[in-house]
């Protein structure tokens, strides 16, 4: 199936540079507007309506063209991508819509595939799936809306990383690389299938053990990279961070298929976008460096904590891997810098 989709990343947003296409916040001025904790202007993860002092909705979408073969497979994968960013706001996802883009030419029982993997997905997640929309397109695309739940005052945002945070990773990264030389034949059967399981295990164990251990700034690792995502968090919150390049978990292959050139276009605009953001000492490889600029899809959650040993503590009692990747410092808002 991937030889039929483009390429777009998962979870871009507004990654690489690219301007609001509305400009400017839309809707917003509202009887609920005072009720809106995250909005638009945010550029956060996902937007968040509070209802009551309890109870916020966390709303969000995502969907994207086929990076697997198999159609199962690729819908688990959509499934997961989407419920993530429900996640990555302190959220639990509850209901979701199918958003599905599907060509005359293929047969409707591949779709059912498709579906089938992103309804076994958000079981998993207890998000029930009630319907969702289906149009015509010569490219077949899929993925969800997505309504979550969450704590009006135990929200997680990309603005409240503070100097002297702990940033902890909790999924390694190479998907964009592994599935970019899957499009080409080049990535060996159990490199494929170590990226696929990544990219369908959901991040709900992570989000319960960052809200366990206090966390408020967290954000997803997608299409804008890990050093994206990170950057994006850091001009929020007015701060820079220094990473270390091999703290870093890398997929099994990753390395290797970076070396061979299988770098996605994603992958080049984020390295063209972050340039001038992040210093790279020269000490680290250079497959590491691209690496740490891939375009992700359904990447685990970015956490920074003042708590590290509770948030790692939590993190390895749910099974879920805690790489203590860097800190948060003072400096230059969004600069950060990659020691090896």
């Amino acid at each position: 199936m991937v030889s039929l989709g483009s390429g777009v990343l998962a979870g871009a947003g507004a990654s690489a540079g690219l301007p609001s296409v509305t400009g400017e916040p839309a809707g917003e001025a509202g009887t609920w507007a005072g009720d809106l904790l995250v909005g638009a202007a945010e550029g956060d993860d996902a937007a968040v309506l509070r209802l009551d002092d309890e109870r916020a909705l966390v709303l969000t979408t995502d969907f994207f063209t086929p990076i697997v073969d198999d159609p199962g497979d690729w819908g688990r994968i959509a499934a997961a991508n989407a419920l993530s960013d429900v996640y990555a706001m302190g959220g639990r996802p509850v209901v979701a819509l199918n958003l599905t883009a599907w060509p005359a030419t293929l047969p409707l029982s591949i779709l059912a595939d498709v579906l089938r993997g992103g309804a076994a997905v958000a079981a998993q997640a207890g998000c029930l799936v009630v319907g969702g929309h289906t149009i015509d397109d010569p490219e077949p695309k899929y993925g969800m809306a997505v309504v979550g739940l969450a704590s009006p005052a135990r929200l997680f945002t990309i603005d409240k990383a503070r100097p002297g945070d702990t940033l902890v990773l909790t999924k390694a990264i190479g998907t964009g690389v592994i599935a970019t030389a899957h499009k080409r034949g080049a990535a060996a059967p159990d490199i494929l299938a170590a990226a696929v399981t990544s990219m369908t295990t959901l991040n709900a164990a992570a989000s319960e053990a960052a809200l366990a251990a206090g966390v408020t700034a967290a954000t997803d690792v997608t299409g804008f990279s890990l050093l994206g995502h990170l950057h994006r968090m850091l001009r929020a919150s007015g701060a820079s961070a220094t990473l270390s390049a091999a703290a870093v978990p890398l997929l099994p292959g990753a390395r290797e298929l970076t070396a061979a050139g299988y770098v996605s276009g994603g992958t080049r605009s984020n390295m063209a976008y972050l340039e001038p953001w992040v210093s790279i000492a020269p000490q680290v490889p250079e497959d590491v460096a691209v690496l740490l600029r891939d375009a992700q899809t359904s990447g685990g959650l970015l956490l920074a904590s003042s708590s590290p040993d509770a948030l790692v503590a939590e993190l390895t009692r749910r099974g879920t891997l805690a790489a203590v990747i860097g800190q948060v410092t003072a400096g230059a808002a969004g600069h950060i810098t990659v020691a090896p």
